[in-house]
């Protein structure tokens, strides 16, 4: 008897491993996505006309740089950006 319990938690834990990979493998997909919305933001900021659209663009960049940031923690990744500090969006754009 003791041996059935037993393979019903080998069991139990090969499923919840299975779970594990599976959602590690969306997160990291996530990551990439945002990765690449990022790219394409800095990219429109770069060929975007002054004030207040690259302002909106700037707070975009910002809240796909802290998701990704935030996607690499929960992979055990530490992103080494330096990128914690304030937000340049909030900052007055020269010529405003």
């Amino acid at each position: 008897m003791g041996e059935v319990i037993r393979l019903e938690e080998i069991d139990r834990e090969r499923r919840r491993s299975r779970a594990r990979v599976a959602e590690r493998a969306h997160l990291e997909r996530a990551v990439a996505l945002l990765r690449e919305n990022l790219a394409a933001a800095a990219e429109a900021l770069r060929d975007a006309p002054p004030a207040p659209i690259q302002t909106e663009l700037l707070g975009r960049i910002e809240r796909f740089a802290a998701m990704i940031r935030y996607g690499l923690r929960m992979l055990g990744e530490t992103p080494a950006d330096g990128l914690d500090g304030p937000s340049v969006a909030d900052q007055p754009v020269a010529g405003r």
